[in-house]
């Protein structure tokens, strides 16, 4: 059974910084990439950045310069940094792992963290 666990979400002021962190229940490395998702009320999830098995990294547009996206194998946790942290970022933040088979793929997902960026 995967089990992805985040952590870290909270209130913070426009401009200001957060990180969230995600635990895999088991190896990180098994996974073919993982991810940081997100959903604002009323409007589809959608990806924040993504770093693959191989370590590259991917970013939304609207986080590019300002998110970062790490990985630590040891300690099987996923982490995301987010700085310049505006009021649109506000969200529900989903942790993401993917793995491949047979040219399926097959996604797992935390439970969700709330990011609330206001004044």
């Amino acid at each position: 059974q995967v089990q992805l666990v985040e952590s870290g979400g909270g209130l913070v002021q426009p401009g200001g910084s957060l990180t969230v962190s995600c635990e895999a229940s088991g190896s990180i490395s098994s996974y073919d990439g993982m991810g940081w998702y997100r959903q604002a009320p009323g409007k589809q999830r959608e990806l924040v950045a993504g770093i693959t098995d191989g370590a590259s990294t991917n970013y939304a547009d609207s986080v590019k310069g300002r998110f970062t996206i790490s990985r630590d194998n040891a300690k099987n946790t996923v982490t995301l940094q987010m700085n310049s942290l505006k009021p649109e970022d506000t969200a529900v933040y989903y942790c993401n792992a993917y793995r491949f088979s047979y040219r399926r793929r097959y996604d797992y997902w935390g439970q969700g963290t709330q990011v609330t960026v206001s004044s």
